[in-house]
């Protein structure tokens, strides 16, 4: 049974091999993973479960600790005083023995082992003058205690365990964003991307504005649950570093990646119909997902593969906006409907 207990893992433990699977899931799973769950926020949360297992423990009561002591019977038997408490495991040089301990401090155990090197044995038993035998002559040794110089707590290094585990996980995403992210690229490109991305963006809202990438996360991102930001009328918005990731990767690497591409297309979109004046978000919505179809192809995309993969984010939409009512495009966002753009068309959107 205790074999078959020690498989079982602790709760700490657990936490975390569930976070190293999280993180490495974050990091090469797919983009929905990353947009919903902010992988900071799972941080914090593994630091505080870290810190409930250390305050737990340190508050816990010890369990009693077993009766180690020789009966009666087995002291008069093998020659141990009565009023001696315990018996003492104690590493001296390469040998081991035991001593008859009632107390004494590390100095007079000392003195007793010394007692050991210089008087003679009696017969029979070995030590039984100075209350002192040599590892392996008491039937007793595995119920005796090791005396051992004091090990930090065991709460204190699991939870420094914990702490190096987060570490080594936040320092993993890290090295993997600033090689494979927004960050990668260096400065003059990201100006040029952000320009072209306001061009476009302009084109929507006929007038210049202005399109920024929120790399601090001031304004956009998991903690605000938005992928872009604009002030309806204004003359800038911003949008995450993922999202621009993605337009750039479409824009200048002509590399598309499927609901990714479309998501990051209907995102800026959807801003510039903000700047344009539009507030109501599933109104803004469904033109976003029109106007995507023109802005896909302007940044490298055929006129099919564009309408493509807006017609996926209309179809996704339902689904995404569950947890957001208001994004939730309209009955009137169909072919013919009241925000059709181009009633001309029967190829909606």
């Amino acid at each position: 049974m205790e074999e078959r207990a020690s498989w079982f893992l602790s709760p700490a433990s657990a936490v975390r091999i569930a976070l190293v699977v999280f993180v490495l899931a974050w990091i090469f799973g797919p983009y929905e993973l990353r947009s919903a769950v902010p992988v900071l926020l799972v941080f914090l949360i593994a630091l505080g479960l870290e810190l409930n297992f250390l305050v737990s423990a340190l508050r816990s009561t010890p369990s009693p600790r077993p009766d180690r002591k020789p009966q009666d019977v087995d002291r008069d038997r093998y020659g141990y005083d009565h009023e001696s408490d315990d018996l003492v495991l104690v590493r001296r040089g390469g040998e081991e023995v035991w001593v008859a301990y009632s107390g004494e401090s590390a100095e007079e155990l000392e003195k007793l082992l010394a007692e050991l090197d210089s008087a003679p044995e009696e017969a029979g038993e070995p030590g039984a003058a100075t209350g002192v035998r040599p590892h392996g002559s008491d039937p007793f040794h595995t119920r005796a205690v090791e005396l051992e110089p004091r090990r930090p707590a065991a709460p204190v290094r699991r939870f420094l365990v914990g702490l190096g585990v987060i570490g080594l996980l936040g320092l993993t995403v890290w090295f993997v964003e600033s090689r494979t992210g927004w960050d990668s690229l260096d400065t003059d490109t990201r100006i040029e991307a952000t320009e072209r991305f306001s061009d476009e963006a302009s084109l929507v809202v006929e007038k210049p504005v202005t399109i920024y990438c929120d790399e601090g996360g001031d304004f956009v991102g998991a903690v605000q649950h938005a992928d872009g930001l604009a002030e309806v009328g204004g003359d800038h918005a911003y949008l995450t570093p993922e999202i621009c990731l993605d337009l750039y990767r479409l824009a200048f690497e002509d590399e598309v990646r499927g609901s990714q591409t479309g998501r990051a297309l209907a995102v800026l979109a959807h801003e510039a119909w903000h700047l344009r004046g539009v507030s109501d978000e599933g109104a803004t919505e469904c033109y976003a997902l029109q106007s995507g179809v023109e802005t896909g192809r302007r940044l490298g995309l055929s006129e099919g593969r564009a309408r493509q993969l807006m017609r996926q984010q209309l179809a996704e939409n339902a689904l995404r906006a569950q947890g957001s009512f208001e994004y939730r495009v309209p009955p009137q966002c169909r072919d013919g409907g009241r925000l059709d753009l181009d009633l001309g068309s029967t190829r909606f959107p």
